[in-house]
């Protein structure tokens, strides 16, 4: 049983990753910046998705969504998540919204406004309750004493 489990980690991270990453930025357009994590139950835009940015070490996890259009407006803008970011399971951001870099967002969270870089915001619509954070790679905290994982 535990070769089953290796076998099929071995190839999520050195097939699966590759292969999305490969359909998301060639086959979609859509722009992702060094070793970017998108968990298989996000969901990017797929109607603009040149309109994605995704700047390195950032992940985006499942649930979430990163929009780029708005069809009620019919308006194509462009979505940016900065570097070491973490956008939490089920968050919205919503189309022409900027994520400073090093920026946390908080679960179940709405973005309809650009958050500033290095900042926490929650809620809906998503607030800054936290400001001058510190993360690493992915968004881990690092401003509370503990170093990010390997």
């Amino acid at each position: 049983m535990a070769l089953v489990a290796t076998v099929r980690n071995f190839l999520y991270k050195n097939v699966v990753v590759e292969v999305a990453y490969l359909y998301y930025t060639k086959v979609l357009g859509m722009n992702f910046g060094e070793r970017v994590r998108i968990s298989r139950g996000a969901r990017l835009d797929k109607t603009n998705p040149r309109g994605v940015h995704i700047d390195d070490y950032t992940i985006i996890t499942s649930g979430a969504i990163i929009l780029s259009h708005d069809f009620v407006h019919r308006e194509w803008k462009n979505t940016y998540v900065g570097k070491n970011c973490f956008v939490g399971y089920n968050a919205i951001v919503m189309p022409g919204i900027t994520i400073g870099g090093g920026c946390i967002i908080g679960a179940n969270s709405v973005v309809s406004k650009d958050i500033p870089a290095h900042s926490v915001a929650v809620g809906i619509p998503a607030r800054v309750v936290e400001s001058d954070i510190v993360t690493g790679s992915w968004g881990v905290r690092l401003d509370r004493g503990k170093d990010a994982p390997a």
